[in-house]
């Protein structure tokens, strides 16, 4: 299922971690991550209003490294957006752990525009991971308040990594969608622009 942008209600839209640190360099980047790109592009162009995007920042000390190995320090090239979603870059929120819900700057932005918009929407790696908890967070913050918030994440803009006997990218990536669908999140197949004036499907 497809979405039109005219179903969409005073949407956001959030880029998360499309960033060299998980495209093009270090540990955890895989080159398969960038294949989204212009999807995200597409969806960028599609809806009003400017994305948000959210990048992996970590301290040296980052305790999530207990976890993970080294990757994405603050003001290195890992953190840096990837060329090709560069010229979109107005708004960023760096965060210091998977889950942008919890990161201060982005408690923020909820606390001082949470009222300007109703559809939320999510596009980004990965998705078994960062995008999977930001959606689960805001998706309960909605449900606490009674809000008549969406959540909503197009298949198409979001990614997840393949290592070999480790991370079965198809699997997870398949995994987290239906998780995020089962807790009423909207996963849809993408995000469609308004027909052409005239036009008839």
């Amino acid at each position: 299922m497809k979405l039109n942008v005219t179903e969409l209600h005073e949407p956001v839209l959030f880029v998360v971690d499309m960033i060299n640190g998980f495209a093009r360099e270090g540990a955890l980047a895989d080159p398969a991550i960038a294949g989204i790109a212009p999807k995200i592009s597409q969806l960028i162009e599609t809806l009003p209003g400017e994305p948000v995007f959210i990048t992996d920042e970590h301290d040296a000390d980052a305790r999530e490294f207990e976890a993970f190995p080294v990757h994405c320090l603050k003001g290195t090239e890992e953190s840096a957006v990837i060329d090709e979603l560069q010229p979109y870059v107005r708004r960023r929120i760096g965060k210091n752990s998977t889950c942008t819900f919890v990161a201060p700057e982005f408690q923020r932005f909820l606390q001082e525009n949470g009222d300007r918009f109703t559809d939320w929407i999510l596009a980004g790696c990965c998705t078994d991971i960062c995008i999977l908890q930001f959606a689960l967070a805001l998706q309960a913050y909605f449900n606490e308040h009674g809000s008549n918030n969406r959540v909503i994440v197009p298949a198409d803009c979001t990614a997840t990594y393949h290592m070999d006997d480790v991370h079965n990218a198809a699997q997870w990536q398949k995994m987290a969608l239906d998780i995020m669908d089962a807790s009423g999140v909207l996963v849809c197949d993408g995000i469609e622009a308004a027909p052409a004036e005239g036009k008839r499907d």
